[in-house]
């Protein structure tokens, strides 16, 4: 017998790598034993070190795509027999191509039903995943998430969770492994426990609120639901709490939403439509970017008016060629009442006036005008806006747009890219080219200066720079081909 040793619990291409070895070699399925890094060998198995080929090399034949696309899912599979499955139907399709159509092949079916419960955990995961936000006394935000699933499917999800989560730094620690994104690399690194993400924050009364508030009595099917949020998952879910309450008082509920039957268009309409004709007589009394700068200062469109010092608008040129925009005003700027003035805006400074761009012509603003914070103790700690916030003020940004009429644009980070593009945006794909945009200007979107404050590595921050300051010279380059 012959004993293969993985390095990793779901590294298709290290299995086929070795699984490759062995059809040359002629080693058939009843000759070899697959172990993972989790397996424990047996007493006189034979390592694949020792494994000898005897002269032999046998040719391998190329294998139906259908068989690579089940066999690349189903090595996420906890069933430590997946290697063997899967060897054992690769030796047979060296010599019959077609037994991967033969759907009620016991092999096959066993395989298919590994495929389906890998991506059905990996759905899940998507699902149930609860982010918790750590803040250290640099005031750096980053988010935190426990999860256990029954395969190994971090390394296949975690792209999700890249695209859905690019503004934020995060990590998901499973058991046997852990994601990390730093807003720029997506690392996977050794398994943890649940000790190692904080105990309950805000965010997890957020998720009660939130799920509480969706809660529909009249549409409860107990049975279903547990078929959908599997038990075996409430334990690291922080609404899951409020099930049995919820449940028990369903019917009390139900009946009450059939006494208060709305008889008017919902609040959400009401609001928009108020929003919608506020937004017509504001724009009908500003006639100027003076104007605007007045109007900004009575802004109630979202609740960030209530804690924040004043608003912040832009500065610069009103016939400025080149806008910047950043994410939001920090603490220094909440104070001063102008943008780019704290130590981002000192890094920004400097970078600008390194690549040849004149400072003083160019226009400075922010997606969002006033200062997000969470207060702790006597600091006032930065807190990324929210899709509403962001949407909310971008009729401010507009009317910046539409009175400075710049010729391109620089987004600085991906809050400021997501308001002007109106949808998510993801820096690393945007970056390097500019974007037409539909007035005729020319976005470049690139890291706010922020982002290179909060790299601990010289080295990797030294890279980091030198990136957005080639970034700021295509902007240079172009803004002087607009010139000439």
């Amino acid at each position: 017998m012959r004993t293969v040793i993985l390095q990793s619990l779901n590294d298709f291409d290290e299995w086929r790598g070795q699984a490759r070895e062995l059809l040359r070699g002629g080693v058939s399925p009843e000759e070899v034993i697959w172990r993972d890094p989790k397996s424990e060998p047996g007493l006189f198995e034979q390592t694949e070190q020792e494994i000898q080929h005897a002269g032999k090399n046998h040719p391998v034949g190329a294998v139906p795509p259908a068989f690579m696309a089940l066999a690349r899912t189903a090595v996420c599979h906890s069933d430590p027999e997946r290697f063997d499955l899967l060897y054992r139907l690769l030796w047979r399709l060296q010599a019959d191509r077609g037994i991967i159509e033969v759907a009620s092949h016991p092999d096959i079916v066993r395989l298919t039903r590994m495929e389906s419960a890998v991506r059905r955990e990996s759905h899940k995961m998507k699902a149930f995943i609860r982010f918790k936000s750590i803040v250290d006394d640099s005031g750096l935000e980053r988010f935190a998430a426990w999860f256990e699933p029954d395969h190994y499917v971090l390394e296949m999800t975690a792209p999700f969770f890249e695209r859905r989560f690019t503004g934020m730094m995060w990590a998901i620690v499973t058991p046997y492994s852990s994601a990390y994104w730093d807003g720029e690399t997506l690392a996977f690194g050794d398994g943890g426990t649940k000790a190692d993400v904080p105990p309950d924050d805000a965010v997890e009364e957020d998720w009660k609120t939130y799920f509480a508030s969706i809660f529909n009595p009249a549409r409860l099917k107990v049975a279903m639901m547990k078929s959908e949020m599997a038990v075996k998952y409430w334990r690291n879910l922080p609404e899951a709490e409020l099930i049995p309450a919820l449940i028990r008082g369903a019917k009390e509920a139900e009946q009450a939403m059939i006494e208060r039957t709305a008889s008017q268009p919902p609040s959400h309409h009401l609001k928009r439509a108020e929003r919608q004709a506020i937004d017509k007589e504001q724009q009908s009394e500003i006639t100027s970017l003076a104007d605007a700068r007045a109007a900004v200062q009575g802004c109630q469109r979202c609740p960030l008016y209530e804690h924040a010092t004043q608003a912040v608008f832009g500065e610069g040129p009103e016939n400025a060629d080149i806008m910047f925009v950043g994410e939001q005003p920090g603490d220094q700027e909440d104070l001063a009442g102008k943008p780019f003035v704290g130590p981002a805006g000192k890094v920004f400074d400097a970078a600008v006036e390194k690549v040849g761009i004149d400072r003083s012509r160019v226009y400075v603003t922010n997606a969002v005008k006033h200062f997000k914070f969470e207060p702790r103790g006597k600091k006032r700690i930065h807190r990324r806006p929210d899709a509403g916030e962001v949407t909310a003020c971008k009729f401010w940004l507009n009317l910046e747009r539409a009175f400075v009429k710049p010729k391109v644009i620089v987004a600085l980070g991906a809050t400021a890219a997501t308001s002007i593009l109106g949808k998510t945006a993801t820096i690393s794909k945007l970056r390097g080219a500019p974007i037409a945009m539909e007035d005729r200007t020319v976005l470049f979107v690139t890291n706010h200066p922020s982002y290179l404050l909060r790299i601990p590595d010289r080295n990797l921050a030294a890279v980091e720079q030198a990136k957005f300051e080639q970034d700021l010279a295509l902007v240079r380059d172009h803004w002087h081909t607009l010139n000439n």
